[in-house]
């Protein structure tokens, strides 16, 4: 159902059962999956694929052309999955010709006044609490949340199952698995609460925390720790994860807390 006082182009690509409210406008080059509900007052701008079943509430921009200089009008696009729900007022750019698009997964939650940058990368079954910045390139694993008002870096990357307290400033990269909070950011132990949520078996935590007391509480650095984890724990899935994560992080990983080591 397309409201009459929505301004919904003809060529927009509009899925069986999707719900268009009052004051609502729609480019041309616009997918909408089935199922979609899109609240009054959203804008949504050419470049935009949007999946099934998603819900965007008033005030939401998508598909806005990116705040970056280096832009030159290149057709890129903001790519988003199924059963994800967006927020008030959440703004979201498509990509420039360094990745050529912006990309949510399923089943996200990205709350009120949150802005994606462009040329992002976020996995599925995030939550971005209200009033985050993530800015460009940036790249979030699965499971992860976004505490309130929190801020990542240009390039940043965060592992999946990843806790980030509210109001945390994401300077250098953050592992799997974990939980950082403080000011300046640092380690605060393994989302335990959540891995157990997830179906992860206490042996599997263990393991995950004797690799991060290597990292973060043996007053070793971090090539030292890597090396005495490949030497000393057998290869896991998780174990390879986050050693593989560490060696492709240009920026570095966070700190440990009460080290003052990065």
């Amino acid at each position: 159902m397309v409201h009459q006082l929505a301004a919904v182009d003809k060529r927009a690509k509009i899925g069986k059962n999707v719900t268009v409210e009052p004051f609502t406008t729609i480019a041309a080059d616009v997918e909408i999956g089935e199922g979609t509900w899109i609240g009054p007052n959203v804008t949504i701008m050419d470049g935009a694929q949007i999946g099934k079943n998603c819900k965007i509430f008033p005030g939401t921009v998508i598909s806005a052309i990116p705040q970056d200089l280096k832009f030159d009008g290149e057709d890129t696009r903001v790519i988003i999955g199924n059963d994800t729900t967006i927020r008030e007022c959440v703004t979201i750019n498509r990509g420039t010709k360094a990745l050529g698009y912006t990309k949510l997964g399923d089943n996200c939650l990205i709350m009120a006044t949150t802005h994606i940058a462009h040329d992002c990368i976020i996995g599925n079954n995030v939550i971005i609490v209200n009033g985050c910045g993530i800015a460009g390139h940036v790249e979030i694993g699965d499971y992860t949340i976004m505490g309130g008002l929190s801020a990542i870096h240009q390039f940043g990357k965060i592992g999946k199952h990843v806790m980030v307290s509210g109001g945390t400033l994401v300077r250098k990269d953050i592992p799997p698995y974990v939980k950082v909070a403080r000011d300046p950011m640092s380690y605060a132990g393994i989302n335990s609460v959540g891995l157990r949520r997830r179906g992860f078996t206490n042996e599997k935590i263990f393991e995950i925390q004797k690799i991060y007391h290597y990292l973060f509480q043996s007053k070793l650095n971090v090539s030292q720790a890597t090396a005495l984890i490949e030497k000393e724990l057998l290869p896991t899935a998780e174990r390879d994860e986050i050693l593989e994560f560490i060696k492709n992080s240009p920026r570095g990983i966070v700190k440990g807390y009460g080290t003052g080591r990065e």
